[in-house]
């Protein structure tokens, strides 16, 4: 066996192997051997199969498997022996012409192949210590909970029928029958019967509702409404409508009542017990949405003092999973990059830099689980599993049995969680301060940044 390195530039290395007739054939008898005792072939004893025999009926299925056996733990010896990280997986060139391969089958030429292989540079980690991290803290007040109270009691709210000749007002629940028009055509999905709509809900398409305030028991109004260019409709999207709307029951909202028999009507005791329910929800979705500031400015600091560079192929297959998910969602809503005030060019450069970034930040935080000892139990994966079935009830089974027949599907459970636990080891390190900010500053930073990696 001959292995000359024939590249290596940055994080690309390409070899040149050579392996003799002899080498291959002698690999290739040495499995017909070991074959000889196992198979049994109609008019032989076992194991008394001539050798020769064997080369007759298994020889060519024998050699493909010795090359193939060879290539594999000659590319996983190369790696060995210079400490290679993968990126991905050795590329393999193999002769191309069809008189080639068959002399290599059939031991009358030697085995020439190329390997391109792709690694992770080695990371110098920063020290984690030096790091300054802020933390933005909410806390949840008597009005947050109270306005927490109200959306509940806007969700369960009754209503009564309003008297005879009135008409409707915003916040108003009416009853109404529509059909609608295209350019005077009926469009599929545009009538309904007695469909309820709260007034000022924005449950309907923009200018919908509005144009209903005012209207009476039995009058029927024209409304003329667009669809929104993102409508999920396609053939919808954008077009002028115009919908012929009889009201047939005008309904007003009633009082409530906050107290005790209203918290009974939702499933508690007292209302004390439910002001403590919606403090401990509220709570929960701050501490995510704390949460996320502190990892997206702890990346921040990671993508600022790691800086290396990064293997193109993971980068590349990022970028078209970024990249397809971007146009998709484009494609959908029917925008384009002028819509966006920019250009496809700029955006490719843009969603690159993003895929570039979170290559390398993974590559970063993969490295410190693997040189600190940080890893993911089976019991972490699995209390996971089990939340994540527990969300779909009745196919728990379906949903576990899934999960345990995909790996991949398996390694999206484990992702995150591998993710937390390095993000709390460097957080134990670093110096995190915190802030106490309000609920809007809070969630505005949280929706214009979100956590990237």
């Amino acid at each position: 066996m001959q292995v000359n390195e024939t590249l290596a530039e940055g994080l690309r290395h390409e070899f040149q192997i050579s392996f003799s007739a002899a080498e291959i054939a002698a690999k290739a008898d040495a499995r017909l051997v070991n074959l000889k005792d196992k198979v049994k072939l109609d008019g032989f004893r076992p194991g008394k199969v001539p050798v020769s025999h064997l080369k007759k009926v298994y020889g060519r299925s024998l050699m493909v498997e010795t090359i193939e056996d060879t290539i594999r733990d000659t590319n996983m010896q190369i790696v060995t022996d210079h400490g290679f990280k993968l990126a991905g997986n050795p590329k393999v060139t193999m002769p191309s012409e069809a008189k080639e391969i068959e002399d290599i089958l059939a031991g009358k030429s030697d085995l020439n192949y190329s390997v391109a292989i792709e690694v992770v540079p080695a990371i110098e980690l920063a020290d984690f210590k030096t790091f300054a991290i802020e933390k933005p803290v909410v806390d949840v007040t008597d009005v947050d909970v109270d306005e927490g109270i109200k959306r509940i009691a806007d969700q369960n709210r009754s209503y009564s029928t309003r008297a005879e000749g009135a008409k409707a007002e915003n916040s108003d629940r009416v009853t109404i029958t529509f059909k609608g028009t295209i350019g005077g055509e009926l469009f599929e999905g545009g009538s309904s019967e007695d469909v309820l709509v709260v007034l000022g809900s924005n449950a309907l398409i923009p200018g919908f509702e509005e144009q209903l305030v005012g209207i009476g028991v039995g009058e029927t109004r024209i409304v003329k409404a667009p669809f929104p260019n993102n409508y999920a409709d396609s053939e919808l999207a954008g077009k002028e409508a115009e919908f012929e709307t009889t009201a047939s029951m005008i309904e007003m909202p009633d009082d409530i009542q906050i107290d005790d028999q209203f918290a009974q009507t939702i499933g508690l005791d007292t209302l004390d017990q439910l002001k403590k329910a919606v403090r401990e929800r509220l709570a929960a979705e701050f501490a995510r949405a704390m949460r996320q500031h502190v990892k997206r400015a702890l990346f921040d600091r990671l993508d600022e003092t790691h800086k290396f560079e990064t293997p193109p192929t993971l980068v590349e297959e990022e970028f078209e999973q970024v990249w397809k998910s971007i146009t998709t969602e484009m494609e959908t809503n029917k925008k384009t990059f002028a819509d966006e005030d920019t250009t496809e060019e700029a955006a490719r450069e843009e969603y690159r830099r993003i895929a570039d970034r979170r290559v390398r930040l993974s590559l970063v935080l993969s490295d410190i689980g693997e040189k600190n000892g940080i890893s993911v139990t089976d019991d972490e994966i699995n209390r996971a599993l089990i939340n994540r079935a527990r969300q779909m009830p009745g196919r728990e089974k379906e949903i576990w049995d899934y999960y345990q027949k995909n790996p991949q599907a398996m390694a999206q459970i484990r992702a995150p969680i591998f993710e937390d636990k390095v993000v709390d080891f460097i957080l134990e390190l670093a110096n995190v301060t915190e802030k106490n900010v309000t609920r809007e500053d809070l969630y505005k930073d949280h929706e214009m940044h979100g956590a990237e990696v």
